[in-house]
């Protein structure tokens, strides 16, 4: 009788620790802190394009459980050779704004599938470095090249950024993360006799609308501030 009293306390006991481990197991640790990191997309083209330097610095901090303010500021310099000119594009943007995300990570898994919203500023350069006058006639064979050299400074822009894309943790701390981008130009100011035919973090802009696209990869590194955890319950909350 004893016996199975000592047999039946030591199962009650296990399965109390074994509840516990369960319990404890199911406690999910949020971070919060500030991720900075560069668009490498960026950084490659600056190697492998003669016509192009870029640079775009990339920073998100979490608010939320999935909320986290984001902005991106970076410098550009293009020149773009099209059939009838050839022109340079220098200056900066600033982009603020914030990410929904939408994953729901297991543990203390720390991805992201998000949406998100921007609204950029940008000022910015034109110049005129060569040109040749549309000919109509195939007689007269082509034009050639005009030298010209005339700048305008001074020039600004806004447009508004709607975002879809991830970021994964590859090593501890260490994100990998691509987005795309569609623009919508809210306001620019246009260079006399001349167009905004490209914008630094804009991209290109086609047939003078006030859309465009674009799209980063990044490669960021976490500073963790604050841990929270959460019990079972508040990590299946959708706050």
């Amino acid at each position: 009788m004893y016996m199975l009293k000592y047999i039946f306390s030591f199962f009650w006991l296990g399965s109390l620790v074994l509840m516990a481990q369960q319990d404890s197991t199911f406690v999910k640790t949020d971070r919060y802190g500030l991720r900075v990191g560069a668009d490498l997309s960026r950084l490659a083209r600056s190697f492998y394009d003669k016509n192009y330097q870029g640079l775009e610095v990339v920073g998100d901090f979490r608010i939320s459980k999935k909320i986290y303010l984001a902005a991106e500021i970076g410098n550009e310099n293009k020149t773009t050779e099209d059939a009838r000119v050839i022109f340079t594009t220098k200056g900066s943007y600033l982009k603020i704004g914030a990410d929904l995300n939408f994953y729901e990570n297991w543990l203390d898994m720390d991805n992201q599938i998000y949406l998100g919203l921007r609204y950029a500023i940008g000022t910015f350069s034109q110049q005129l470095d060569q040109y040749r006058i549309y000919q109509t006639n195939p007689y007269l064979g082509e034009n050639q090249w005009i030298a010209s050299g005339e700048k305008w400074d001074g020039l600004t822009a806004q447009w508004a950024e709607f975002v879809l894309g991830f970021k994964a943790e590859t090593f501890k701390n260490l994100y990998a993360g691509f987005s795309l981008r569609l623009h919508f130009l809210v306001t620019q100011s246009q260079p006399g006799g001349f167009e905004n035919l490209y914008i630094p973090g804009f991209n290109r802009t086609y047939n003078s609308g006030n859309f465009g696209v674009g799209f980063n990869y990044t490669l960021s590194y976490f500073i963790p501030i604050i841990k929270k955890q959460r019990t079972p319950k508040e990590v299946t909350s959708k706050i």
